[in-house]
């Protein structure tokens, strides 16, 4: 059951940084950084992107338009944090 906690902890917080990456990523397209015609670039936004929409279109939904802004991942990463504090405040003690 350790194991299964631990492993729950270390998921939320890889699927983190992948939407920092999605982030990081997708301002260097825009500032024209990085070029999309590349395969490399574009397979890696292509994964983070199936990875992190799904979720981000679910809280856009939620959300006022704030026109260029996107405040969205911010959400995300505040419900991911909330949900590892949880987790260690409520479910570590029932489990050691």
């Amino acid at each position: 059951m350790i194991a299964i906690f631990y492993l729950a902890l270390q998921l939320l917080k890889l699927y983190s940084y992948v939407v920092i990456a999605n982030v990081v990523i997708s301002w260097l397209i825009a500032f024209n950084v990085l070029n999309t015609t590349n395969r490399f670039v574009y397979s890696i936004l292509e994964f983070t992107y199936k990875l992190t929409d799904p979720i981000l279109n679910k809280i856009r939904g939620f959300l006022p338009n704030l026109g260029a802004f996107d405040i969205s991942p911010i959400i995300l990463l505040l419900l991911i944090w909330f949900i590892e504090m949880c987790m260690k405040l409520y479910l570590a003690p029932l489990i050691f």
